[in-house]
């Protein structure tokens, strides 16, 4: 009786009867083949190799997914259904082609399963491998003979794949000769190092104290001296190298911000190691002692003018907030109302360019008190733009999300609602220097605004939205539509 391996080399070659590569002419059935070998130097999975064999039969046959499942079981279809891209009958190749490559990078980015990585690695060294000897023989003609011809896309992709496969498959042969093709093709691509074999400092959070969390992954404090921020696990190696790099800037023009000194792997994700010796996040300390609130929103003022008093210009590196913000309108109130979301637009758009530096994430989870002293976390976000987008952030944080459910903030930052907003004044209160009741008013107003189409993009990511989820965008347009028919000006 065959196996499945040898039975999927047999339908694999009857599918691909006749096909044959772009590059050099060879039979195609060549490709799944050399792909089942690459993957047997990184598994003896039966599963895995088969479905390394019959990757591309959906995709380029008349072969279908049901079939594959049917023949091979449930797990072999799952392999290939994610390295089969979406057909657009309608689209030329070349056209749909950074769509399809957009798709698919986002099951890489998701996935947990270490077959699919596996199976990714695979494939694309075999497809590196033909391009690189292409390369060598033809140069940049050979670009002609794929349907992107624009090396640059190629380029981002095989670059994007490698950065998502790093942290499970760095240590594997097929990762390093990986690296080896791309940076033939693209010299400086990757450092040479990731080229070599490379042990990253493994360690466990398990039973380690979470100290918070946001949008790019959670803290944990491992003993009295160190803390490791955990990224999700669509974060790459450069990600985190470039939040480092981002932090040294900071630290250069005067901001406090602890700098990261080692990069670590955490099961499947990865990590960055900071010495904060004893020390607690804001939140942490508003949680246990809500008396000395006004303290804490006095120096986390203090810390908001100390960022917003640093100018930056482009040669600093510090891309323009608005393009985050822009981001929040277009794909929030955007897709409620054009019209209403072209006069939120107006309104930034009439900002004044200060230059000013702004964190991008600034709230109390992300500010340690280390011997009374506050360090920033989190400059991923760093960016150059009006202070009034910071406030945004912070109205969004304290005041917006709990609105309709006082529990999202609760959870977010560890105190109660009501903690939450009077934080909000009290900051605001200190950060204007002001306690007139009137301009504390027109400045939250002002940061409510964008704070109000963020969160209906919040609701647009859902996949299905509920009925209550609908009834908090029809709340937010109302009061966006409100907001801008009395407003002139963002600034303050």
């Amino acid at each position: 009786m065959m196996n499945k391996i040898e039975e999927a080399i047999i339908n694999a070659t009857v599918f691909h009867q006749g096909r044959t590569r772009k590059l050099g002419g060879t039979p195609y059935i060549l490709h799944p083949l050399e792909v089942a070998g690459i993957l047997s130097t990184l598994t003896n999975d039966q599963d895995i190799i088969a479905a390394g064999i019959l990757h591309d039969v959906v995709e380029d046959t008349d072969g279908t997914l049901e079939g594959i499942k049917e023949r091979f079981g449930e797990r072999v279809a799952f392999l290939v259904s994610s390295e089969t891209e979406n057909d657009y009958p309608g689209e030329s190749r070349d056209a749909s082609w950074k769509k399809r490559k957009e798709e698919s990078l986002k099951i890489l980015k998701n996935t947990d399963d270490q077959g699919v990585r596996m199976l990714w690695l695979a494939d694309k060294l075999s497809n590196m491998r033909s391009i690189a000897s292409a390369y060598s023989e033809y140069g940049e003609q050979m670009w002609e003979y794929f349907d992107q011809r624009d090396p640059e896309m190629h380029h981002w992709y095989y670059k994007s794949i490698a950065e998502q496969l790093e942290l499970s498959l760095n240590r594997t042969g097929a990762f390093k000769e990986f690296i080896k093709h791309i940076n033939f093709i693209w010299p400086g691509s990757f450092d040479s190092e990731k080229a070599r074999y490379k042990q990253y400092l493994e360690l466990s959070v398990e039973g380690c104290k979470r100290l918070g969390g946001g949008a790019k992954g959670d803290v944990y404090r491992l003993d009295d001296e160190l803390i490791v921020k955990v990224y999700n696990r669509n974060n790459t190696y450069s990600d985190v190298e470039q939040e480092i790099a981002m932090a040294r800037r900071a630290f250069i023009l005067g901001i406090p911000t602890a700098i990261s000194f080692g990069i670590v792997s955490v099961g499947d994700k990865y990590g960055a190691m900071y010495e904060l010796v004893d020390s607690a996040t804001i939140s942490s300390c508003i949680a246990r002692n809500p008396g000395k609130i006004d303290a804490y929103a006095k120096m986390m003022a203090e810390l908001g003018r100390t960022l917003h008093s640093t100018h930056v210009t482009a040669e600093d590196g510090f891309p323009p907030a608005m393009d985050r913000v822009r981001g929040y309108i277009e794909g929030g109130i955007g897709r409620e109302d054009a019209a209403l979301a072209g006069k939120v637009m107006a309104l930034l758009d009439a900002l004044p360019a200060t230059g000013t530096l702004l964190h991008g994430d600034f709230h109390t989870g992300n500010v340690f008190l280390q011997r009374g002293e506050p360090l920033l976390i989190d400059m991923d976000r760093l960016a150059e733009g009006h202070p009034i987008i910071e406030l945004s952030d912070l109205y969004y944080y304290y005041v917006t999300l709990g609105e309709d459910d006082p529990a999202v903030v609760e959870k977010f930052m560890g105190f109660s609602y009501d903690t939450a907003r009077s934080f909000m004044r009290l900051f605001l209160k200190h950060y204007l220097e002001t306690e007139e009741e009137g301009r504390l008013n027109e400045v939250a107003e002002k940061a409510s605004l964008i704070g109000f189409s963020r969160l209906i993009r919040k609701v647009h990511k859902q996949n299905k939205p509920s009925e209550s989820d609908l009834r908090v965008v029809r709340r937010c347009v109302e009061r966006i539509t409100e907001l801008t028919d009395r407003l002139d000006s963002l600034s303050f």
